[in-house]
């Protein structure tokens, strides 16, 4: 299994308890402070990432710094728009499937400014991606032709464009140099949700570990997308094959939740699987002679 699909395997499980720990925390927090309090979850992942043998502090390679802070701000930004469209809509049946599509950004901006090129199973792969994408999160209750349509729309442009800009920092710097200054990025921001909506009077203890433990394993994704692409991983394969979390939050939520998954659900997951497969299928690259191959090495973050 080549690096890159390990650490995509990471970040779908970490993205999977993500999930769950945001269905918990429901309507216990506002949006603007599950995302500022969800910040702290983060703190232990940077902490690694800045005391790790491999991480060296340096003002060199700005460009992929200003690349790192740029996506973490328009994630950030992402998700304002994200919690603002649920708080108006009430749909999150509507909504959640038309932001799951954010790869399909990524994947726009990775083949018309990266030059990159998938394989006809690989593209295959992605096509299959966006179905189950699509049957996870689907439900027919009504058209899409609401009022809403904007701010559902908005987190796609935006969490596509962070995904994008991820790949290009980790052009320039370590995997996990561009993690740290991505996430580092929701600091502030956390900080000004709180100035402009202070905490309430009191905060239930369950509330507080599910959205620490929410940013923890949302940075532990992060981190492991980043990976993904330091092991050369393309940010056309990677974003797609992360974005199929449910197929992990389904077998939780029906083992710990007791939900029921209909035809479409399942479905989705026998086709997330397939896509597993076809994106991992990469055309093999002929190495010279064997002193080349032995010479070959693999960048590990």
């Amino acid at each position: 299994m080549p690096g890159w699909l390990r650490w995509t395997v990471l970040a779908l499980l970490s993205w999977g308890v993500w999930a769950i720990m945001a269905k918990l925390i429901g309507d216990a927090l506002s949006g603007a402070h599950n995302q500022a309090l969800s910040t702290l979850g983060i703190l232990p992942i940077m902490l690694v990432i800045g005391v790790s043998r491999k991480y060296s502090p340096s003002s060199k390679r700005g460009r992929g710094i200003l690349y790192a802070l740029a996506a973490g701000a328009i994630s950030c930004l992402g998700n304002v728009v994200y919690y603002d469209a649920l708080s108006r809509s009430g749909k999150a049946a509507l909504i959640v499937p038309l932001t799951a599509l954010y790869p399909l950004t990524t994947i726009l901006l990775a083949m018309l400014l990266l030059k990159e090129r998938l394989n006809r199973i690989q593209l295959a792969g992605v096509l299959v991606s966006l179905v189950a994408i699509y049957l996870f999160n689907v439900q027919r209750e009504e058209g899409f032709f609401s009022r809403w349509l904007l701010y559902a729309v908005l987190p796609i442009a935006l969490w596509g464009t962070s995904g994008f800009l991820q790949k290009l920092a980790t052009n320039h710097i370590s995997g996990e140099r561009s993690t740290l200054w991505f996430l580092g990025a929701f600091i502030p921001f956390g900080v000004l949700f709180l100035l402009q909506e202070p905490l309430p009077a009191h905060i239930a203890p369950t509330a507080w570990l599910l959205v620490i433990a929410q940013g923890f394993f949302l940075a532990l994704g992060n981190l492991a997308v980043l990976a993904a692409f330091a092991n050369h991983g393309k940010a056309s394969i990677v974003t797609p094959l992360a974005a199929l979390y449910p197929v992990v939050s389904v077998p939780i939520a029906i083992g710990f939740l007791g939900e029921r998954v209909g035809v479409r659900e399942a479905t989705g997951i026998v086709l997330a699987l397939v896509s597993v497969a076809m994106l991992s299928r990469e055309t093999p690259t002929r190495v010279p002679n064997e002193h080349a191959d032995a010479q070959t090495t693999q960048i590990t973050p």
